[in-house]
This record gives structure tokens, sequence and C-alpha cells, in this order.
């Protein structure tokens, strides 16, 4: 079973074949980094601009690539959200003509669970585990019992990771974007050069990056003389503490002993190593996905879509996007 992945959820046009949910046969991704690079972060109206351009040569790139026809597609899984509205309609208007014209079922994907279940391009956790989603856009923890079955155990009440990731970087002179660049330049230096706060919310398992933020510029602006690496570097030690407190106290509350890595931040060495280590002392697993399947990608939304399509789950053409679509509602 072929099922093509279309994602358009923030600044990368993406599309993907997919076997069986499981098997990458194509995986196209189109960046738009350079676009945005000048500005030191997306700017939407610039980002759904570019989709339009590239979403039909990036759909026929990755079924080029998988040197499949569309009579050989069994289903259609585009992202409805979350994510910008504006880059989000060019993908589900595309999908939905394509459904209509080709006579192809479409299935709607909640781009969290496309995060969630991008591990399983590669390997297949049991359930329950814990799914960490840490991305520019997202910082959620949840309990995940089922396929389709998904409890939010704790969020950032600001701030995703990711998006304090570009700030401080672009606050920092290290340009767009931020996440792999302060990855590299925090490893040259002092992650205890500077104590910089930690944002755990006492009464929940939700945490803050906002105030980190804050005393980065705060910290700058006082002590203009001190070495970028090793603020890079204590910044970066701060916002991994924050994480892997988070995943493991809630990994321990609800008994789980398998937690997925995902989302763009992922992608980042400190915290892929640092979590591993500190789960393997509470004999807890953690499961890493390659870092290509970190970032935004359509591989990860056609393996939800294989599943969603085996469960006769699909979507009509009244679909219609959402900038937000919190996984598990009514509407995730």
């Amino acid at each position: 079973m072929l099922i093509l992945g279309i994602d358009t959820s923030c600044d990368d046009t993406a599309a993907s074949v997919v076997e069986n949910g499981h098997k990458i046969i194509s995986n196209v991704v189109s960046s738009q980094n350079e676009i945005h690079k000048k500005y030191g972060g997306i700017v939407p109206e610039l980002a759904s601009r570019r989709h339009l351009e590239m979403i039909m040569p990036v759909v026929d790139e990755a079924m080029s690539r998988a040197n499949a026809k569309f009579k050989d597609i069994s289903a259609i899984a585009v992202s409805k959200g979350p994510g910008l509205i504006g880059s989000l309609l060019v993908g589900v208007c595309f999908a939905k003509s394509l459904s209509f014209v080709k006579k192809i079922p479409l299935v709607a994907i909640n781009h969290l669970e496309g995060h969630i279940f991008s591990i399983f391009l590669e390997e297949k956790p049991e359930f329950p585990f814990l799914a960490l989603v840490v991305s520019g856009g997202h910082t959620s923890v949840y309990k995940v019992s089922a396929f389709g079955q998904y409890i939010e155990l704790g969020r950032t009440r600001d701030d995703a990771a990711g998006e304090a990731y570009d700030k401080v970087a672009k606050l920092l002179g290290f340009g767009y974007p931020g996440g792999p660049i302060m990855d590299t330049i925090a490893e040259k230096g002092d992650a205890n050069a500077i104590v910089f706060p930690r944002g755990l919310l006492k009464e929940s398992f939700d945490v803050s990056f906002s105030g980190l933020k804050t005393a980065v510029l705060n910290h700058v602006r006082k002590y203009p003389e001190s070495k970028k690496e090793d603020i890079a570097a204590s910044f970066q030690s701060a916002v991994i503490d924050v994480l892997i407190k988070r995943a493991l106290a809630c990994a321990t509350e609800n008994k789980l002993k398998n937690i997925v890595l995902s989302g763009g931040v992922a992608a980042n060495s400190a915290l892929r190593k640092q979590l591993v280590k500190k789960a393997l002392d509470q004999d807890i697993r953690v499961y890493l996905s390659s870092l290509y399947l970190c970032t935004d990608n359509a591989a990860m939304i056609a393996v939800a879509g294989f599943y969603h399509f085996k469960n006769n789950d699909l979507a009509d053409f009244s679909l219609n996007p959402k900038a937000f679509l919190p996984l598990g509602s009514a509407n995730g």
C-alpha cells in the first residue's frame, strides 16, 4: 500500500511516498532557509508564496523518484494543522484538488501526530510510550496508548523550545535557523559559565522558556564582554535540563518505559546524548529518529496517513486547515 504524504505546515514544502506505513520510497523536501535567513525568522507571507511555487514540482519529484503512478497511490495524506495558516492552505487545497481529479481517498493529519510516528519509519516502540515533541512551534509531552489515543501531560506555556533557540541565536548574531547553529557553537563553550533560570512549573508538568530568553537578553546587556560560546552553552544547558527533567518525571509518574523524542529540536546532539544517558539510569529506553526525520518532512505524514486510512478515517472536500489544532482534541 502506497501513501502519498504532503506537508506545507511551515516553511518546508515536502512530499513523500511511503509503503505500508514504514518503508520510504521517496522523500523530497524543498527548504526555504535562504529566503527567510535575512529576516532572522520565517515570514509567513513569503512562506506561503514559495509553497505555491514549489508544491507541484515537489510532488512530481516524489512520484518520479518512487517510480509510481497516481493509480498506484492508495491515499493522499496531508497536514491539516497546526501551523501557518497560509502555508497549510496551499498543501490542503492542492491535496484536495489532486484527490478529486485522480479519485484518490484523502486523509487529514495532525502535524504533531506525524512527528510522533516518524519513529515508525525506523523502529516500532511498544505501546504505551511517552512522546516528547520539541520543535520551533511546539513543545509538548504526550502519553501515547495506541494510534489515535493521546493524552497531553505537559506543554510549554509560552515559547516553544525551538522558538527560544531561534530568538536567542538572533540576539547573539548567529543567524537563522538558530537551532543547528547554537548546537554547534555550544560545543565550544562552558555550560556552567552562566546559571540561567529553569522554567519548571511546580503545579503541573508544564514548562516555560520566555523567562529564559529574557534572562539571556538581560545578561547580554549587563555583561557585553561575555563569550558568546559560553552564553550559547549555558542557554542550551538550561533548555535541555528542563526538557529532560519533564520527560523523565512524566515517564516515571505514568510508569512508561519507552520515550520517543521527535520534532526539529530532537536533532540537537546534546539533547539526544543526555536524554539517552539519563533515561538509561532510570531503566527507560529512548527512541531517536534519524536527523532527517526530525525536521519537517512528508514521510511522517504518510506514516500517520497509513494508519488513518487503515481505520477508514477519511476526509472529504469540506476539509479546511487549522492554525491551532491540539493533538487529541475533537478536531485533532
